[in-house]
């Protein structure tokens, strides 16, 4: 039942968080612009009503379809959510987070449905069609089905909020919301209900008091100085910069390890937060949006005019009750305990909350890793190179239980342990991948880094029985079903030296000519080198588009140029060049061809003076 609860909260932590960004706008547009606002403006509050009806909405489906169904998943998800958006003058947030996610499932479950039967250069006109009808037929539906329910839901969840509010209940939701927050599924709730139904008062009202429920940092700062006061050891030195932290920087989970180090004193935040949620109703308190991370200065900022008194008053109130509670129950009930083991059951349940993996340097160790990834620009040629030099490493090992794969930076599975990428893309590659340990490599052929992983993989692993092999969607494939896609014409032996640019035009301009790709494909290819180059080492480049460039490819093919001079490629001397242009994983068997025969500068040497054109054709097909 946990596990449901946040996979729902990480559902929607994944469509409204990449857009509160939005909402903090919309939220001051509206604090200083209209006309109860700091500096009223007609014409610049003109956007408050759009932003809220349109903006917001569309963005949230536009998320949640992507999340589900990448990108043509979120432009279906886009159009859904304006069909709902059409079927009623309240805002669509609920029918948002319904109509994105259902479109990015149409768009996957169609083309799942449609894997291997689109004609070859018809991949394009198929896919653009297939977002045009689905997601027009979708809108359709919301029209008359999606909205209409969500408008009679937001009305029963209002109705809750309304009887809460007139019975004085409301400031029992902290008893849910404080547990909740330690455990990572406040998204759940904060970005379910309060955010939706808070900005639909705060359009009527100019304010309302839902967005301080769970973004109140005076609960957490209590928390943290009954710490510095009570707490012992370790604890007790590190609370007030964790105070610190919390109050100013807005960071919440600053404070779980110390509740988890002694459960009981969640009740000083969750009292505190009850009684900060009663002052905050009695006197009117409020913010106009919401407030993100939950920090005093956002809190300050979303605050409209003549509501400073009241909510600094929540705020002050919360922080007392939570600290001289807190406090109390630390003297009373307070154990020694471990921080460090406290911040990795922390790390654990925010991993959890988000379906990820733990972090390495936690509670996993190098015999827990279960799935690497290797991650380039575009995933389409290093990566996959890389990938299989390291699988290969790892079956002569006798290491069959890990996974191996490679992907785009930008869609890293957050199931993953590893990272393996290239160093200049470390930076991103973490940030997609916060749970996993990222391992920057300067090439993705024989980098002295993939024998060391294997090493300690190896060391960890002693003394275990074999495992259960993992396998990858290149060895499910059975052997003969390897398609041709390297022509001979396409392969060019003994070039004369050139410049790197002029390698990838060359390249570029026989897979134009052999019909492979677009003119525009050639562009991206240099704007990939221009990104870092495409040389990965042992005397191999591989050129091919930036992830954007995709859309240019027509069908999948090779192209294969020795250049027995050598180029001079930034700080490496390329020998064999190979183009690539990929609408799927076909080309990977011949990028696994290509690791075996070229893992090492000698054995690419040697192929280039030595291998003729019907040689290449058939080793790299698998002919041979």
């Amino acid at each position: 039942m946990k596990e449901r609860v946040q996979k729902f909260g990480r559902f929607l932590s994944g469509m409204v968080m990449p857009n509160i960004g939005a909402f903090i706008a919309w939220g001051f547009i509206a604090a200083f612009f209209i006309e109860a606002g700091w500096f009223p403006n007609a014409t610049i509050a003109g956007m408050v009503g759009p932003m809220l009806q349109y903006l917001l909405p569309v963005l949230i489906g536009y998320t949640g379809g992507r999340v589900v169904g990448g990108q043509k998943g979120a432009v279906t998800g886009a159009l859904a959510t304006l069909g709902a958006i059409a079927s009623t003058d309240s805002t669509m947030f609920i029918g948002a987070m319904i109509c994105g996610p259902l479109g990015g499932w149409c768009i996957k479950k169609f083309d799942k449905a449609m894997e291997g039967r689109i004609p070859a250069g018809f991949e394009m006109v198929v896919n653009n069609f297939s977002v045009g009808i689905i997601g027009a037929i979708l809108a359709v539906l919301a029209i008359f089905v999606i909205g209409p329910v969500c408008v009679s839901l937001t009305g029963i969840l209002e109705s809750g909020v309304d009887a809460l509010v007139t019975n004085g209940l409301l400031p029992l939701t902290a008893v849910l919301v404080e547990p909740a927050k330690v455990l990572f599924l406040n998204n759940a709730i904060n970005h379910g209900v309060f955010t939706p139904i808070g900005t639909e008062q705060a359009m009527e009202m100019g304010k309302s008091i839902l967005f301080m429920i769970e973004s109140n940092p005076g609960p957490g700062l209590g928390l943290l100085l009954a710490y510095c006061v009570a707490g012992k050891g370790e604890t007790r030195s590190s609370a007030g910069a964790a105070a610190v932290i919390h109050f100013v920087g807005g960071i919440h989970e600053i404070y779980f390890p110390y509740v988890l180090m002694n459960p009981i004193v969640i009740l000083g935040p969750m009292v505190g937060n009850i009684c900060a949620i009663f002052t905050l109703s009695v006197l009117g308190g409020g913010l106009v949006a919401a407030a993100s991370p939950g920090s005093i200065i956002a809190e300050m900022l979303m605050t409209p005019p003549g509501g400073y008194f009241a909510n600094i008053a929540g705020i002050a109130v919360g922080c007392a009750v939570s600290f001289f509670l807190s406090a109390f129950l630390l003297k009373m009930f307070g154990k020694d305990a471990s921080l460090e083991e406290a911040q990795a059951q922390v790390a654990a349940s925010k991993a959890a909350s988000k379906g990820q993996a733990i972090p390495a340097g936690t509670s996993v160790s190098a015999k827990d890793v279960r799935k690497i990834v290797f991650a380039c620009d575009a995933g389409m040629g290093s990566s996959a190179m890389g990938a299989t030099m390291v699988r290969n490493k790892l079956k002569d090992a006798g290491i069959t239980d890990i996974e191996v794969i490679h992907y785009p930076v930008g869609e890293i599975p957050g199931d993953c342990q590893i990272v393996v990428t290239h160093h200049e893309l470390s930076g991103r590659a973490a940030e997609r991948a916060p749970q996993a340990r990222i391992i920057p490599i300067k090439n993705f052929m024989g980098a002295p880094e993939y024998d060391v992983l294997v090493k300690e993989l190896l060391e960890s692993r002693k003394g275990e029985a074999p495992a259960t092999a993992a396998v990858t969607a290149e060895e499910e494939k059975p052997a003969g079903e390897q398609p041709i896609l390297l022509e001979k014409k396409n392969i060019v032996l003994n070039c004369k030296p050139v410049s790197p640019e002029e390698a990838i035009r060359a390249v570029g301009q026989r897979m134009v000519e052999s019909g492979y790709v677009e003119e525009a494909y050639i562009q991206g290819m240099l704007d990939r080198e221009a990104s870092f180059s495409v040389a990965i080492g042992s005397h191999v480049a591989i050129p091919h588009g930036t992830e954007e460039s995709r859309k240019a490819i027509k069908k999948t093919g090779l192209i294969v140029m020795t250049y027995p001079e050598g180029i001079e490629w930034g700080d490496e001397t390329v020998r064999l060049v190979v183009g690539i242009a990929s609408t799927g994983e076909d080309h990977l068997g011949i990028l696994g061809k290509i690791v075996e025969v070229a893992e090492t500068e000698e054995d690419t040497d040697q192929l280039v003076d030595n291998a003729s054109v019907d040689q290449l054709y058939k080793l790299l097909n698998g002919l041979e």
